[in-house]
């Protein structure tokens, strides 16, 4: 019910690529499960800092993209507790109308009642009106609050009249409001204070204006429009539904229509028609969940926010228009296709995928599809431009010609049925002497025209063995041939291969997926394992490039943009590299509609747009356009503190956020919470951070919603926190942390603490000699059987922790057995522990530090950004289990992982569980029997291998 001014861009946007009728859009879904505290919703409203407020049957919830923070109506209305409505006035002031009466969040950021004996009853509507005027819709009228003061306005002289019973309020552009009530509209000029009625014939729920324009939606005649002239209702738009609960505008032209029964319809008030729907469809479980909207938000960036009975939120995910996906009319759509192999010339497009071939001639207005009935494979691997003819290569079905003029698509050449038949061609690349090169199963090809001039095998030339996978010309017409076991170069002076000419640590050695030659002559590769490698045309000068943010992920596709920049396609996201420091993320947020992209040569159109075999589609970028678009920028914000993993109280916090944290003492853990406001999905969330004044480097995160400080000085911080990428985001915040206690409280303190450790040290002493002893007599009985290796039993061991703070596997002490004594003077909260815990697993899936044999605590410790006792902690105390059990968990399941691959029957069992991590084959068969109840060469026969 409020009214927004920008999302109508998206709008306009939606109508003009796709039909009426349902959308495709993917909700996102705020339920219990997120922490809200009722699936009823009322009201949603998104205030000034972005942050979006929801109202709902028993409590208001702020919602940051990440979590929900939940607030309370406290004190004697605790038990009736329904929120209507939300809004927000000046020095972002939130407002929340219950069914008690209206509430407002104090300095201590706590919701207060205001004015409860003025106002006892329900207040349903919140309307803001300039900075610091507020409407307020009750059971009893309208009320203004403006510089302190409340007046109060009826629309009937009898204060229990069904006319001053408010359900909903709205500004007209003129300054007049427009009341919602159960018996009609009314009309207040607040400048003039006058007051007129419009009786309506039903009860009406929601109101909204759009020019001079007044509609209403109704408990059972949907919805309608008020003639004020002639104090007239006429029917409006049909929305399929009789019961409207809630109305918002775009400003413009459009109507967001929410009902109870039929979903969600935007209606334009210029085509007096509706131009879209979300509706609840059971075949599509990416649809809205309920056709039950109780109310409705389409914010400043075009997101639908949808509350519905009994299930919550559904709301869409924010994607700017940086990068698109290609779609030709209505005649080709290439969303959901996985595309191998593009070629450009001119208007005409030829994009391979692994269903098939498509060509679009968008001058000639056609498009055809080469399918199975035309291929003998439909997995297009690569295609070229040549002579006025494109070619194209697939996997397992040879080589085929397109004519464009015609369309006809032939088979290259059938007098050699391998590879041109029944082969595979890898790729297809012209020179600049007017021959075709050919990179295939059966070695590399070279034609003049339709003549065979060359082919290169590794019996007969000094052509690495293996499957041809790129060629590249540089700008001196030498050629750089890339074979799935190493690299040659073709020599234009002495037309031949060659394998003498590389220096020694250069890249020649690597299976190569691509090399490209930037603008100024620099050769950069794109190895399949490892990072990027960069050379000039001599190999006189080369270095790996290691930028953070593409660690351990495959590089697939490379491009120079129009800046200068490198845009680098991964197996896990597009980034936009500087080539020395600056590279920047870009994921769904922005566009992109998959992270994984395919091994594909990107193109450069004639109008400068670059474009990049995705594996859901064809996307496009304008990356000039796209450092215009920066400026659209998204700050991170901090939305809570914890201290020692819970709510820190100390805080300053600011209209404009968080300003300040005051620590009385150092603490062990601060942890900042950051908000995800482009509400898109929090794996996306990229951002680096350091703390001036200890920090010299910037730390990167991505997929984390939180940054853990810990073990800060006393002294003066700044946390500085941008997006990763985008200094012009950069925010911060100041931490002071408070000086040790004074000399005589300290030393009285010492005095306590060494006489507590004097008692512990006496009682371990006494029972010192009756643990060795019982620790010695088990071991006895688990004694290794005799032919198997001496190790150490990980069932019977347990885990100390080292002076150094490693984890080390040993025989029991007294200090092993009393672990609980060990963390009494310093334990770590619940709350931390889940949080570490989080932290763990994303580190152990995300970058397989097990596969390490060596791999410590304190390695996990200092990846995870905690401390070695901290980590142990969580282990001993938290989950009661040993770090040993943890780490050889992830190494079953690895093993699990390898040995069901294909092409791993070569290897050992001990060989596939060294690669796994462990560093004996006793262990290994001992905890995966432990952990599967079977053993290695038991599993290894059911899967059949």
């Amino acid at each position: 019910m409020k009214t927004l001014r920008y999302g109508w861009l998206l709008c306009l946007f939606l109508m003009a690529v796709l039909p009426a009728g349902a959308m495709s859009d993917t909700f996102r879904r705020i339920t219990m499960q997120e922490g809200l505290s009722d699936l009823v919703v009322n009201a949603i409203y998104k205030d000034s800092m972005g942050y979006v407020w929801l109202g709902t049957n028993t409590s208001l919830e702020r919602y940051d993209g990440v979590r929900l923070k939940h607030y309370a109506l406290k004190g004697k209305y605790e038990s009736q507790k329904r929120v209507y409505a939300v809004a927000e006035t000046e020095g972002h002031v939130i407002w929340a109308g219950s069914s008690t009466g209206l509430w407002r969040l104090d300095r201590n950021d706590r919701l207060e009642p205001v004015m409860q004996e003025l106002m006892s009853g329900p207040v349903r509507a919140l309307k803001s009106v300039g900075a610091d005027t507020l409407l307020v819709g009750t059971d009893q009228g309208v009320y203004c609050y403006a510089n302190g003061n409340f007046r109060h306005y009826l629309f009937d002289k009898n204060i229990l009249s069904r006319r001053n019973k408010v359900t909903d309020l709205e500004r007209s552009p003129d300054g007049i409001v427009w009341a919602a009530t159960d018996d009609g509209v009314g009309r207040l000029c607040l400048s003039e204070e006058q007051v007129r009625f419009f009786p309506s014939p039903v009860a009406l729920t929601s109101i909204a204006c759009l020019g001079d324009a007044v509609y209403v939606g109704t408990v059972s005649q949907g919805l309608m429009e008020l003639d004020a002239d002639g104090g007239q209702y006429r029917p409006y738009v049909d929305v399929g539904c009789t019961v409207i609960s809630a109305l918002a505008t775009d400003g413009d032209e459009l109507l967001y229509v929410a009902t109870d029964g039929n979903g969600v319809h935007f209606v334009s008030t210029q085509q007096q028609a509706v131009v879209r729907s979300f509706r609840h469809e059971a075949a599509q479980p990416e649809s809205i969940r309920s056709n039950s909207v109780y109310s409705i938000l389409v914010d400043n960036n075009g997101l639908l926010w949808a509350g519905l009975y009994q299930m919550g939120v559904d709301y869409t995910t924010y994607k700017s228009r940086q990068f698109g996906i290609y779609r030709w009319e209505n005649r080709f759509d290439s969303n959901g296709l996985p595309i191998r192999t593009l070629t450009f010339h001119g208007r005409q497009k030829l994009i391979g995928s692994r269903d098939g071939l498509f060509f679009i001639d968008e001058e000639r207005q056609q498009c055809r599809s080469y399918g199975r009935e035309r291929l003998r494979s439909s997995l297009v691997l690569s295609s070229g431009f040549y002579e006025g003819c494109y070619y194209i290569g697939t996997y397992g079905g040879g080589m085929y010609v397109l004519q464009p003029d015609t369309y006809e698509i032939r088979d290259f050449d059938t007098s050699r049925p391998v590879p041109f038949v029944r082969g595979s061609v890898f790729c297809i690349v012209p020179d600049a002497d007017g021959r075709l090169w050919m990179g295939t199963s059966q070695g590399l090809f070279c034609y003049k025209g339709k003549e065979l001039v060359a082919h290169y095998t590794s019996s007969n030339s000094k052509l690495p063995e293996g499957n041809v996978y790129e060629i590249f010309f540089d700008s001196t017409h030498k050629g750089w041939i890339c074979t799935e076991t190493g690299m040659c170069l073709w020599d234009p002076s002495s037309q031949s291969l060659r394998t003498d000419g590389f220096p020694e640590g250069f890249i020649h050695q690597e299976k190569i997926r691509e090399v490209y030659e930037t603008s100024d002559h620099q050769l950069y590769f794109l190895p399949e394992k490892g990072p990027l490698f960069v050379s000039d045309l001599s190999m006189r000068q080369f270095k790996r490039l290691a930028p953070e943010l593409m660690d351990n992920k495959s590089l697939l596709a490379i491009i120079e943009g129009q800046n200068g920049w490198l845009w680098i396609a991964t197996s896990n996201g597009i980034y936009h590299y500087d080539r020395q420091e600056q590279c920047i993320p870009y994921h769904f947020a922005h566009g992109n509609i998959s992270p994984t992209f395919i091994n594909s040569s990107p193109v450069r159109d004639e109008q400068g747009r670059l474009w990049f075999g995705n594996s859901r589609g064809l996307v496009y970028v304008d990356d000039l356009q796209m450092s215009e678009e920066q400026s659209h920028l998204f700050r991170p914000v901090v939305s809570q503190v914890l201290v020692n993993g819970t709510d820190y109280p100390g805080c300053r916090w600011l209209s404009g956020g968080l300003e300040e944290v005051r620590l009385d003492r150092q603490y062990g853990n601060l942890t900042f919470l950051l908000s995800g406001l482009t509400y898109s999905d929090v794996s996306n969330l990229s951002y680096e951070y350091k703390m001036e004044g200890r920090d010299e480097e910037w730390v990167s995160q991505t997929g984390l919603s939180e940054i853990s400080i810990y073990d800060l000085p006393p002294g003066t911080y700044r946390l500085l926190l941008r997006r990763v990428g985008v200094p012009e985001s950069e925010m911060f915040v100041r931490v002071k942390v408070g000086r040790p206690l004074d000399g005589g409280m300290l030393a009285g303190i010492i005095v306590v603490v060494l006489l507590v450790g004097v008692c512990v040290l006496v009682r371990k002493v006494r029972r010192t000699k009756s643990v060795r002893l019982a620790a010695a007599s088990e071991r006895r009985e688990q004694e290794p059987m005799a032919g198997m290796p001496d190790e150490p039993s990980d069932e019977t061991d347990e885990l100390q922790e080292g002076a150094d703070g490693t984890e080390t596997v040993g025989t029991p002490s007294a200090d092993a057995v009393s672990s609980a004594e060990k963390y009494k003077t310093n334990k770590v909260s619940p709350e931390e522990c889940k949080r570490l815990l989080k932290r763990l697993d994303h580190e152990m899936r995300q970058n397989r530090p097990y596969v390490n044999p060596n791999l410590k605590i304190a390695d996990l410790a200092e990846a995870i950004g905690t401390t070695a006792h901290a980590l142990s902690y969580v282990f001993n105390q938290y989950l009661q289990r040993s770090y040993y059990d943890y780490v050889n968990e992830f190494r079953v399941e690895e093993f699990k992982r390898q040995v069901e691959k294909k092409g791993v029957d070569k290897y050992t069992l001990s060989a596939l569980a060294a690669e796994c991590g462990f560093n004996s084959r006793a262990t290994f068969f001992r905890y995966f029997k432990k952990v599967t109840g079977i053993t290695p060469n038991d599993y290894v026969k059911q899967l059949g291998k």
